[in-house]
């Protein structure tokens, strides 16, 4: 009975885990296809919305995010925008770019080499290490930085070996922000045809603004990719980014000539309490000015202390009317319409009356009957206006027209303006118009042309475009003088007759203080009335004088000009004179001048 009881029972499951203990076995029950769709729901919503996400991600935010990465793994290298530097005939530097910095301070980042991480140094620790680099009081420093957490400019202009010896005391929270400053190592001695950079680096004046894009150095942004721990990649550069130029600008202009000048011209000047001067250098073979001098000047590096006015150069854009120094021109207009012989003569008798208008010597004096190397020994007007007058007007009015008395000269010169000269109609109808011009009166040019046309003359009548730049050149390469050039207007031998009889002038007349023993030079002074608005300024005059050497060979023109000298004997041959001759000398000396015949042993002595 027992037995059969113990068989009817449904006994639970065991299992032996060989130690006489049993465990409990779990019936796996079916789920419920309701649950399955539920879970199937969850997940393919769950697929759905991933799905959304990454079109959404790709396909509406892929541009801006790709932006955005492209941002974090780019640097961006933008160009201090230097410019190229400027240098003389000789390779001697004019202007170059300097590098600079500002210093700024964040004390929020104060720390020093060594500290333990988020350690924070106060800003009297920073000033007491940055005086002695800086070379300024640690009170003034620690007083700038007073109260502020950040972006505290604390020095401007700082030299590139200060900022070498900032770098090295390791401090965080201490920038160098670099940046270009132009520079001019020689002063005011080519002010008034370089120019210079205003503070915010535009250009102002000469030829900084007229060649300002040529001075602009090959500068392009960069933009360089970098690795995830900021190594630079070298995919992603543009062909040419990293090229970088080293072309100069070189003038015709020698810095020696030019001291020279400009100390000759500014001591003469005082001398005589003149309003100012200039003196120019040409090379009469293909136009090239080695110097070009003018004071009152400025310096460039502190242009800010000056009058603006100093800033134009004016033998290139202010007109005068050139009077004697423009007598030999004429001549060599009536040698080449034959209106005169070479070894004719005119009579002077000390004035005479055209149209009505009386016209005197400078010194109401007359001279006879003379030689036209003598007209131009004694300067007459009187002889002049003989001579031109066998010049038909319209053609004295045509060669005047022909030489560009009225036209803008071909130059690189910044703001070169064309002369003044009557109307044809005028010169043909009034009498005295031609009568005055003769005298180098009643039309206006600038200096600069008036040296243009003296070029020509000692050129063989080939007239050429003045110039004071050689163009852009590599490193230190110098480009060679540009060969002879010019157009044909004058006969050679009509020019060098000029020329000849202009030797007189050093020789035996008004330009005897230029003389320099073994060397043949020739010359004309120049003493003009001062017109302004047409009108003559009374007691105002300009003096002038024109040099051309050597005669047997020429090769340089020299021209001095001096505004309302004071003084009742301020003539060309007592104030410009004496500036030419130091100019000479020095010439002669720079460009190896050989004289031209013995020198006498009392003049060796």
């Amino acid at each position: 009975m027992a037995m059969q009881g113990l068989q009817g029972r449904d006994p639970a499951p065991r299992a032996s885990n060989g130690r006489g203990r049993r465990q409990r076995v779990l019936n796996f029950q079916p789920v419920p296809a309701k649950r399955l769709w539920m879970v199937y729901g969850l997940l393919a919503a769950g697929l759905a919305g991933l799905s959304l996400r990454l079109a959404w991600v790709q396909v509406i935010q892929g541009n801006e995010l790709l932006e955005r990465a492209r941002s974090i793994q780019t640097q961006t290298v933008t160009p201090l925008g230097r410019r190229r530097t400027i240098v003389d005939r000789q390779g001697r530097l004019v202007a170059l770019d300097e590098e600079r910095f500002t210093l700024w301070a964040h004390p929020r980042y104060f720390a020093f080499p060594g500290d333990d991480i988020g350690q924070l140094r106060s800003p009297l620790d920073v000033a007491r290490k940055l005086s002695t680099v800086l070379g300024k009081p640690m009170a003034e420093l620690l007083k700038a930085m007073e109260g502020r957490k950040s972006g505290v400019k604390l020095v401007n202009d700082l030299d590139p070996e200060t900022a070498q010896r900032v770098r090295e005391l390791g401090i965080s929270g201490i920038d160098l922000e670099a940046y270009p400053q132009r520079v001019y190592p020689q002063g005011g001695l080519f002010a008034n045809v370089v120019g210079f950079l205003n503070l915010e680096r535009v250009p102002q004046a000469g030829l900084e603004q007229s060649r300002d894009r040529d001075l602009r150095r090959h500068e392009s942004e960069r933009n360089l990719r970098r690795g995830a721990d900021g190594t630079p990649l070298p995919d992603g550069l543009k062909a040419g980014v990293l090229y970088g130029d080293d072309l100069r600008l070189q003038l015709t202009l020698d810095a020696r000539l030019q001291q020279v000048a400009q100390m000759a011209l500014t001591n003469q000047v005082k001398q005589w309490k003149a309003k100012r001067g200039v003196a120019l250098v040409m090379d009469v073979r293909n136009g090239e000015l080695v110097a070009l001098a003018s004071t009152p000047t400025y310096d460039p590096n502190r242009f800010w202390t000056f009058k603006p006015g100093l800033f134009r150069e004016w033998s290139v854009q202010d007109l005068y009317e050139p009077g004697s120094t423009f007598k030999p021109i004429n001549l060599a207009i009536a040698l080449q319409e034959n209106a005169i012989d070479p070894s004719g003569k005119v009579n002077d008798s000390g004035q005479l009356t055209i149209g009505g208008w009386p016209i005197f010597n400078h010194d109401r004096k007359g001279n006879g009957v003379i030689d036209f190397p003598t007209v131009l020994q004694v300067s007459s007007n009187v002889g002049m206006v003989q001579a031109m007058r066998r010049v038909k007007p319209a053609r004295f009015w045509h060669w005047l027209h022909t030489l560009g008395i009225d036209t803008t000269p071909d130059t690189d010169l910044p703001g070169a303006v064309a002369g003044q000269l009557k109307s044809l109609e005028t010169f043909k109808t009034q009498p005295i118009e031609p009568a005055t011009a003769a005298f180098g009166q009643g039309f206006n040019l600038t200096p600069l042309k008036l040296i243009q046309l003296h070029a020509m003359l000692a050129n063989g009548g080939r007239l050429v475009s003045p110039h004071i730049t050689r163009g852009l050149r590599s490193g230190d390469d110098l480009a060679p003088a540009p060969p002879a050039s010019g157009i044909q207007l004058i006969k050679p031998e009509i020019a060098q007759t000029v020329l000849n009889w202009m030797e007189t002038v050093v020789d035996q007349g008004s330009g005897k203080g230029v003389r320099i023993p073994g060397h043949r030079i020739g010359g004309k002074t120049g003493t003009a009335q001062k017109a302004e608005n047409g009108v003559y300024v009374s007691g105002a005059r300009i003096t002038s004088f024109v040099a051309h050497l050597p005669i047997n060979d020429p090769r340089f023109v020299v021209l001095v000009v001096v505004d309302e000298p004071q003084g009742g004997n301020a003539y060309g041959s007592t104030v410009a004179v004496p500036v030419a001759k130091q100019i000479i000398e020095a010439l002669l000396v720079i460009e190896k001048i050989p004289p031209s015949r013995p020198v006498p042993a009392t003049a060796r002595s």
